[in-house]
């Protein structure tokens, strides 16, 4: 059923939409936005307090002498290794992600994968003064746990979201992403100045430990097993789904920047683009549904739009950025840039819906494997190309970031599909034939003994 035929249903729920605790299927799009809002404080963290971690303090002696000191006497490189450290373990759990999800419930592995990360965050303090080794390691355990998050959650729409709300579910509970950046850099930077940096880690970190109980008490794996959706709720999603309340068959899947601003004023001017796209991400969702229900775009070119477009204003304004290189001009086209990244989240992050439901999970862990090298490798090369801080050095990666925009505006714009692909009906057909076939053969094998009975 496509997004026109069921915006024709209704769940049977007379409440309006804004009082989204009275559909469960609201709950969960209120609970995974606090969930990747974890996801991303959670790791944007460090990045700030690193500063603080690494900042010159000026201690004044008895005598009336001043001298300076840091905390950690880490160095650019070091600190470009630490930082990207999570995605060391974040790579290898994309796809694994999306199998276990199918096969335990996307709802307890994101579970688990948040909780376990806002776990490791609380002791992150004890790694650091244990050495960057520990902390680096920590920091890759983190990112292990946390890389099963996406896939899960692509699972789970293909289970709670009907196709005429997909994309503003989809891009509601991914604003928490944006929310959650935008949050911790300011917080991160008030609560080093003020309490000190271990308090960034304390204070996340438990509050991921709170939504974890929340989370794990209240989601369920599906309508099915809910047991306190409303009858008629239930019944409009798996009518809009093509589903039945039967039991779920088994899936099978075919195959940084410093510019002499202090601590505070740097932790809310790093947070100010992620506040712009995390603004915008849930009008452009409502714009792409909107597109697909009044039948302006199909599906393919709704993706296809949104993404690409996005895509060539961010390469604009990187390069934009690049050439005038001053502190306000260029934070305003990185806001830009960084803000019309709503718009291609309505593309390339819930397209695996639209090629397989069912497979969603694990395709998102496939392509997401592959981003993950960008976060292990950006800290590093910029670390490397900025280690005198020039602005030809700065200006090398931007030309960088607008290259890569690009290279995927291209490339997504002549690949992209938004239709259900053959090799899906395919294994779904395959796994009715098989089961239908399991049931004939129950059935004669079940008269072959009665008649030997009589």
């Amino acid at each position: 059923m496509d997004a026109t035929e069921s915006s024709k249903l209704s769940d049977g729920i007379d409440a309006p939409m804004w009082m989204f605790w009275r559909r469960r299927r609201y709950v969960l799009v209120f609970l995974a936005f606090f969930g990747f809002f974890n996801v991303y404080s959670l790791r944007v963290n460090l990045s700030v307090a690193i500063v603080a971690m690494t900042e010159n303090r000026t201690i004044e002696h008895p005598n009336g002498t001043v001298s300076y000191e840091q905390e950690f006497n880490w160095d650019s490189t070091t600190k470009g290794y630490i930082l990207s450290s999570f995605f060391y373990g974040y790579i290898f759990t994309q796809l694994v992600g999306g199998y276990i999800s199918n096969a335990l419930g996307g709802n307890y592995v994101f579970g688990v994968g948040v909780g376990v990360t806002a776990a490791l965050t609380l002791l992150t303090p004890l790694a650091a003064h244990g050495g960057f080794g520990w902390l680096i390691a920590v920091r890759a355990v983190e990112g292990f746990f946390e890389g099963v998050t996406f896939p899960c959650i692509h699972a789970i729409w293909s289970n709670w979201a009907p196709p005429s709300e997909r994309s503003r579910m989809a891009t509601i509970a991914f604003s928490g992403v944006f929310t959650g950046t935008v949050a911790s850099m300011l917080l991160s930077g008030v609560l080093a100045d003020t309490l000190g940096w271990e308090w960034v880690f304390y204070i996340l970190g438990a509050f991921g430990c709170v939504w974890f109980v929340a989370w794990m008490l209240i989601v369920k794996k599906s309508p099915e097993t809910d047991p306190y959706i409303t009858t008629k709720e239930k019944e409009f999603i798996l009518a809009t789904l093509q589903r039945s309340a039967a039991p779920v068959e088994k899936v099978q899947h075919p195959w940084r920047d410093t510019m002499n601003f202090d601590l505070q004023a740097a932790g809310f001017l790093s947070a100010l683009p992620y506040l712009v796209m995390g603004l915008l991400l849930s009008v452009a969702g409502y714009l792409a549904d909107l597109c697909q229900i009044r039948r302006w775009l199909t599906t393919t070119q709704v993706r296809r739009y949104f993404n690409c477009g996005a895509f060539l204003v961010q390469t604009i304004f990187m390069l934009v950025g690049a050439l005038i290189l001053r502190p306000g001009p260029t934070l305003a086209c990185i806001t830009i840039a960084v803000g019309c990244g709503a718009f291609a989240w309505c593309g390339f992050a819930v397209n695996h819906l639209d090629l397989s439901p069912k497979s969603a999970g694990v395709l998102m862990g496939i392509s997401n494997t592959f981003s993950t090298i960008a976060g292990i490798l950006t800290p590093i090369v910029s670390g490397q190309l900025t280690a005198s801080g020039s602005e030809n050095e700065w200006r090398t990666v931007f030309y960088i970031a607008a290259g890569i925009y690009l290279i995927g505006c291209v490339t997504y714009w002549f690949g992209v599909s938004g239709e259900l692909q053959p090799w899906s009906i395919e294994a779904q057909e395959r796994g009715r034939t098989q089961r239908k076939g399991d049931e004939r053969n129950g059935y004669a094998n079940e008269g072959l003994v009665l008649d030997q009975k009589s």
